[in-house]
C-alpha cells in the first residue's frame, strides 16, 4: 500500500481541476453539468474493459507500493479517478475556450469552402479507418507493437464515429474550440506522465512497446494515448454542441427543445440529413453573427453568456437593427435615406398586418415586398426578425430615431447646417428612440424565453428600467464617437451645452478634439452613469436565468465609458476601445458576483 499515485493527482490533476472550476463556475449552466457528467460516464464505461485487459495482460503494471489498494476489475482506484479527472479537465477547458463560439453559424459551410471541407472529411475518415486497421494488425502481430495496437484499435472506432457525425464543425470551428483544448492538456499530461514513469508510479512492460521516446522518459505509446484520449473528449464535446445547435437552430424540425436533451434526441439530431436543414436560416444566422462580431465586440462577448434560442433571437434582433441603421446611414443622399425609412416602415406595416387584412386589401406580403425593395444583403435580417415575439411600437420608434439622424443636413444654398439635438431633452428623446427601444425589445425576448413567471407590474417596471438603461448606453456611445460623428457632419452634444462653453456645433465639426470637448464628454458620461446607477437596481428583478447575461451585456458596454474616463485611453479608428482581456475580466467578475 502506498500513496505515490494518489500524490500524482494531488499535485498534477486536482489543482488544474480546481482552477478550471473556479474560472468557469460563473458560466456553468445545467446543460454544462449534464454534458460533462454524460461524457465522464461514457469515458469510464468505455475505458474500464480496455484498461482492465491491459493490466491483466501486464502491458502496464502498478507496483503495490504506489497505490492505495482498492481495485475494480484489476484497475486501481487512482486509475479510475484519472479517467474522471482527465475528462473533466479537458471538458472544462473546451467549454471555457469555446464559450464565445456560436455553433449555429457553422451548421452549413460557406459555399466557397464546400469542396475543401468535404475533402477534409473524407481524408479524416480514411486516416482514422487506417489507424483502426493498423491497430488490428499490430495486435495480431503481437510483440513490440501490442500496446500501440490496442490504443489504436480502441480509440480509432470512437474517433471515426465522432468524426463522421461532426466533421463539419470539427473542420470549420476556430482552433480555440478544437486544437487548443486537445493540445494544451495533452502536452501537460505528457509532462505528468514523464515524471510518473521516471518515479515508477506505473510501468510499461518491455516486449509490448517499441521503445521509441518522444523525449527522455516519454514513450511514444504514452504520447499517442494521451493525444488520442483528449481528442476523443473534445470530439465528444463538439458532437454534443453540434447536436444541440441543430435542434436550436431549426425550429421547423425541432419545435420544442428540452433544456437537457436526451442521448436519443442528440443522436437523432446528428443523424438528421443536412438536406433537411433550412439553409437560408442558417446562412442568415451566420451573417447576423458576423455583423455582431464586426460592429460590436462588447455585445458579441455578452451574447455568449446567453443560451438556447434566446441567444439566437437576440442576435437576429441586433442584425435587423444594424442593417436598418446601415441602410439609412450609408445612403447616398438624404432623400435616399428617407426612402429607406419609408420602406422599412412599410415592411413593418406588412409584417404586423393580419393575414385577413392582407387578403382584404390585396397587399403584398412582407417577404415579397422585401425581396423587391431591399438589397439581397439586407433581406435575411428582415425575414428572420422574430416579429412574432416582439411589439411593433418600439420598432417604429427606432425608425423615428433614424429620422433624427437625418436632421443633420446642410441647408440648400448655404454653408449652415441643421443640428436637431438642441437641448438635454432632445438628447434624451433621441437616445430613448434609438437605444431605449432596443432594450425593451431585448426584454420582450428575455421574458418570452424565460422559464420564470413575471407579473405584469414587475414586467412594466423592468421595461421602464430597461429603456433607461438603453439611454445610458447610448450616452456612452455618443461620448465615444464624438470625432467619428463629426466626420459625417453630426454633433449629438446638445447645442445648449456647447453654448455654455462658448462654442457652436460647427466648432465640433472643425475640431472634435478641442480641449473644451473633453469637459462636455465628461458631462455626458456623468449623465450616463447617473442614469445607469438608477436603472441597474432593477436588474436584480430580472428572471434568474437571464440576470447574469443581461448584466454582462450592460457592464461590457459601460466599461467603454469607464475607459473614456481614464487618462490616456487608447483610441482605435476614432473610438475608445476596451481590450479583449479587460472585456473578459468584466464579464467574469459580473457573473462571479451573482
Amino acid at each position: 500500500m502506498g500513496f505515490e499515485y494518489a500524490l500524482v493527482h494531488l499535485k498534477y490533476t486536482i489543482p488544474p481541476a480546481a482552477a478550471l472550476t473556479f474560472l468557469y463556475r460563473p458560466l456553468l449552466t445545467r446543460i454544462d453539468i449534464y454534458r460533462v457528467a454524460f461524457l465522464i460516464t461514457i469515458a469510464v464505461v468505455s475505458t474500464i474493459p480496455w484498461d482492465s485487459y491491459l493490466i491483466r495482460r501486464k502491458i502496464w503494471t502498478y507496483p503495490p507500493s504506489v497505490i492505495v489498494g482498492p481495485r475494480l476489475f484489476s484497475i486501481p482506484a487512482e486509475e479510475i479517478f484519472f479517467f474522471v479527472v482527465q475528462t473533466y479537465n479537458t471538458s472544462l477547458l473546451y467549454l471555457l475556450l469555446s464559450k464565445p463560439t456560436f455553433h449555429s453559424a457553422y451548421l452549413v459551410p460557406p459555399k466557397a469552402k464546400v469542396r475543401s471541407i468535404k475533402w477534409c472529411q473524407g481524408l479524416g475518415q480514411v486516416l482514422l479507418a487506417a489507424c483502426v486497421l493498423v491497430g488490428a494488425y499490430l495486435i495480431w502481430r503481437g510483440n513490440e507493437g501490442t500496446y500501440l495496437g490496442l490504443i489504436l484499435a480502441w480509440a480509432g472506432p470512437f474517433a471515426l464515429l465522432l468524426w463522421s457525425l461532426s466533421s463539419q464543425l470539427l473542420v470549420t470551428l476556430p482552433i480555440t474550440s478544437t486544437w487548443a483544448p486537445i493540445l494544451i492538456p495533452t502536452v501537460y499530461l505528457w509532462i505528468v506522465d514523464t515524471l510518473a514513469l521516471r518515479r515508477g508510479t506505473w510501468t510499461i512492460e518491455s516486449g509490448t512497446k517499441f521503445g521509441i521516446h518522444v523525449w527522455d522518459g516519454l514513450e511514444i505509446e504514452e504520447a499517442i494515448f494521451f493525444l488520442a484520449t483528449n481528442t476523443l473528449i473534445v470530439f465528444g464535446q463538439v458532437a454534443f454542441d453540434h447536436a444541440v445547435a441543430i435542434q436550436l437552430t431549426l425550429p421547423r424540425l425541432y419545435p420544442h427543445v428540452s433544456e437537457l436533451p436526451s442521448p436519443t434526441h442528440l443522436i437523432q439530431a446528428l443523424l438528421a440529413s443536412p438536406a433537411e436543414y433550412d439553409e437560408d436560416r442558417v446562412e442568415a444566422i451566420s451573417q447576423a453573427v458576423k455583423r455582431l462580431q464586426e460592429k460590436s465586440r462588447s455585445f458579441y462577448l455578452a451574447s455568449s453568456t446567453f443560451s438556447g434560442r434566446l441567444r439566437i433571437d437576440l442576435i437576429l434582433l441586433y442584425s435587423f437593427c444594424r442593417v436598418a441603421d446601415d441602410l439609412v446611414d450609408n445612403a447616398k443622399s438624404e432623400s435616399a435615406a428617407r426612402d429607406w425609412i419609408r420602406k422599412l416602415t412599410r415592411y413593418l406595416d406588412l409584417t404586423c398586418a393580419s393575414e385577413e387584412a392582407k387578403i382584404r386589401s390585396k397587399q403584398p406580403d412582407a417577404h415579397r415586398y422585401s425581396t423587391v425593395n431591399f438589397p439581397e444583403s439586407a433581406r435575411s435580417a428582415l425575414h428572420l426578425l422574430p416579429t412574432h415575439l416582439l411589439s411593433f411600437g418600439p420598432l417604429y420608434d427606432l425608425l423615428e430615431g433614424f429620422k433624427t439622424d437625418l436632421g443633420f443636413h446642410q441647408q440648400p444654398g448655404s454653408l449652415m447646417r441643421t443640428f436637431p439635438i438642441a437641448t438635454s431633452q432632445d438628447l434624451e428623446r433621441y437616445a430613448a428612440r434609438v437605444a431605449g427601444t432596443v432594450a425593451e425589445l431585448i426584454l420582450e425576448l428575455v421574458f418570452f424565453h424565460s422559464s420564470s413567471s413575471i407579473t405584469d407590474k414587475r414586467r412594466g417596471s423592468l421595461f421602464r428600467a430597461g429603456g433607461n438603461m438603453g439611454i445610458a448606453l447610448q450616452y456612452v456611445n455618443i461620448a465615444r464617437d464624438i470625432a467619428t460623428d463629426a466626420a459625417i457632419g453630426r454633433v449629438y452634444l446638445p447645442t445648449s451645452w456647447l453654448k455654455e462653453c462658448g462654442m457652436v456645433p460647427q466648432d465640433v465639426l472643425e475640431d472634435p478634439n478641442h480641449p473644451k470637448i473633453d469637459a462636455l464628454r465628461s458631462r455626458l458620461l456623468d449623465k450616463a452613469f447617473a442614469v445607469y446607477d438608477q436603472a441597474r437596481v432593477a436588474m436584480a428583478q430580472l428572471p434568474s436565468d437571464a440576470r447574469s447575461p443581461m448584466r454582462v451585456a450592460v457592464e461590457s458596454y459601460m466599461e467603454i465609458g469607464r475607459v473614456l474616463r481614464e487618462k490616456g485611453y487608447k483610441v482605435k479608428q476614432g473610438k475608445a476601445t476596451v481590450s479583449k482581456l479587460r472585456r473578459f475580466q468584466v464579464a467574469w467578475k459580473v457573473m462571479h458576483e451573482e
